[in-house]
C-alpha cells in the first residue's frame, strides 16, 4: 500500500517519528480472535506504515515492538512475538533492501531466544546501505536502561556536552532527535519509550487499535505535527528557553 499524501514544504525536513505501536491483544479480543492473531495484524501494519513513511517526509521511524517489561507477560505469549520477530527478520529483509529501508535494533540482544542476535546482524548489514528510510525497531528496550548504560560508559571520560552523550545512548553518532512520538489504542503515556530523545518531541494519542493504524492515521498525526510547528514559529525541536507560555 502506498499513499497518495503529498509532501507539504515543511516536510521537506526527514522527520524522526516514534510509534508505541499498543492495542493488538485488544483489537483481537473484540474480533473473539487469539491475541496471536492480533499480534499477526500488526506485523501487516509495519509493513503498510513503513511503505507510506517516506513519502510523508519521515526519515527516521523508530517502532516499539517490545519492551523489557514485556518479558514479564504469559510464556506462550512471549514465544509468539519472537516467532513472529524471526518470520520478519526472514521474510520482509528482501522488501527493505528493494524498498531502500535501512533497519537497525536497538535494546538488549542477550536475552533473545538462541539464532535471533544473529538474524538481527544479518538484516542490519544486508540493509546497510538503505538511504530511504531509517527504521529502528525497539525490541527488549527500556530508555532508562539506555540512559543508565549511557552514565556507565561515560564514567570518568570527563566533560561531557548532550550531543556526545545522546551518541552514547542511541549508539549512533548525530540521530535526529525526535519529533513526533504516536501512541495508538487510546493510551496515553510513554511506558520507558524514548525518553532522552523524546524531550521535545510532540505526542500525538489515538483511539485506533495498532492493527488498524494506516497511512491516513499517520498523515493525520503528521498534519496536526506540522499546524503546531507553524503556531510555534516552524520550530521542530524547541530549546527550554523557547517553550512558549500557553
Amino acid at each position: 500500500m502506498q499513499s497518495n499524501v503529498a509532501l507539504k514544504p515543511e516536510a521537506a525536513i526527514r522527520l524522526h517519528v516514534g510509534i508505541i505501536m499498543d492495542g493488538n491483544g485488544r483489537w483481537a479480543t473484540r474480533r473473539g480472535l487469539s491475541r496471536l492473531r492480533g499480534h499477526e495484524a500488526g506485523v501487516e501494519a509495519i509493513r503498510r506504515i513503513v511503505e507510506a513513511a517516506p513519502d510523508q517526509g519521515v526519515g527516521t521511524l523508530t517502532l516499539y515492538a517490545f519492551s523489557s517489561d514485556n518479558w514479564r507477560r504469559p510464556k506462550a505469549e512471549v514465544a509468539a512475538l519472537m516467532g513472529l520477530l524471526r518470520f520478519y527478520l526472514a521474510n520482509e529483509i528482501a522488501a527493505l533492501v528493494r524498498n531502500g529501508v535501512r533497519l537497525t535494533v536497538i535494546g538488549r540482544r542477550d536475552r533473545l531466544p538462541d539464532g535471533i542476535a544473529a538474524a538481527i546482524t544479518r538484516a542490519e548489514a544486508e540493509t546497510a546501505g538503505g538511504t530511504t528510510l531509517h527504521l529502528r525497531i525497539a525490541i527488549d528496550y527500556s530508555a532508562r536502561d539506555a540512559i543508565l548504560n549511557a552514565a556507565a560508559s561515560a564514567a570518568g571520560a570527563g566533560e561531557l556536552s548532550r550531543e556526545t552523550f545522546a551518541d552514547l545512548i542511541t549508539g549512533e553518532a548525530g540521530l535526529r532527535d525526535v519529533d513526533l512520538i504516536i501512541r495508538t489504542s487510546g493510551e496515553k503515556r510513554l511506558s520507558d519509550f524514548l525518553l532522552w530523545e523524546g524531550a521535545y518531541a510532540e505526542l500525538h494519542f489515538t483511539e485506533r487499535m495498532w492493527p488498524e493504524f494506516d497511512a491516513d492515521d499517520l498523515a493525520d498525526a503528521l498534519a496536526s505535527f506540522h499546524r503546531r510547528e507553524r503556531r510555534f514559529g516552524g520550530l521542530t525541536a524547541i530549546a527550554p528557553a523557547e517553550v512558549p507560555n500557553l
